[in-house]
């Protein structure tokens, strides 16, 4: 029996889940980024940082850094009615770009985040979302004390193809995640749009 105040049922059918990638280099925050967005408890692979590594993960601007992703970060957050984004954070050392691989399998768009103290560790990223037609967008995460560049910029600096976003973030700020998360959204939409367009005309 329904009851008088019982909410109206909801067409799940109509919901659509969308899987996005965050990728960047060592320390650069995509953990950061992935649990400030998150609408749920974010899944995490962190192993603490120990002095085996010391000979292959640069720390340099990132010296109180302790902990490393080994696997992937996965959260999930809603950016309206009936659209919600899967996060998955890759390992940003290069040992673990195996990864890279199975976690870009049906994913439609990635977020490179970048900084601008060590903004050559994010070409690989770019490099692999370039060669494999996967929509991206880079943000650029504005730690403090770090010098400002606007994003004309670091799109020169990255020699980004023409049209790439770039957009200028704060990690740890929910609100700034989600509308770097709403531009790819909107960028990777249109560019899949061109290519359907393309393919059949």
């Amino acid at each position: 029996m329904v009851s008088e105040h019982s909410e109206p049922a909801t067409d799940d059918t109509s919901a659509m889940a969308l899987k996005i990638l965050v990728a960047g280099g060592f320390g650069v925050g995509k953990t950061t980024l992935v649990g400030a967005v998150s609408e749920i408890r974010p899944l995490r692979t962190e192993e603490m940082l120990s002095e085996a590594g010391q000979l292959v993960d640069d720390t340099d601007c990132v010296d109180q850094k302790v902990t490393t992703t080994v696997a992937m970060d996965f959260g999930r957050i809603t950016i309206r009615s009936g659209l919600s984004l899967y996060l998955f954070g890759t390992p940003g050392q290069d040992r673990f770009w195996f990864l890279w691989d199975e976690l870009s399998q049906g994913a439609l768009g990635a977020v490179v985040l970048a900084d601008t103290r060590r903004l050559e560790d994010c070409f690989p990223a770019v490099d692999y979302f370039e060669h494999r037609h996967i929509p991206f967008v880079v943000a650029v995460n504005c730690f403090t004390g770090a010098r400002t560049y606007g994003a004309l910029d670091v799109c020169r600096a990255l020699d980004l193809d023409q049209g790439t976003p770039v957009v200028l973030c704060d990690a740890r700020d929910r609100d700034s995640g989600k509308e770097v998360l709403i531009r790819l959204v909107e960028y990777a939409g249109r560019m899949h749009t061109a290519r359907l367009l393309d393919s059949v005309g």
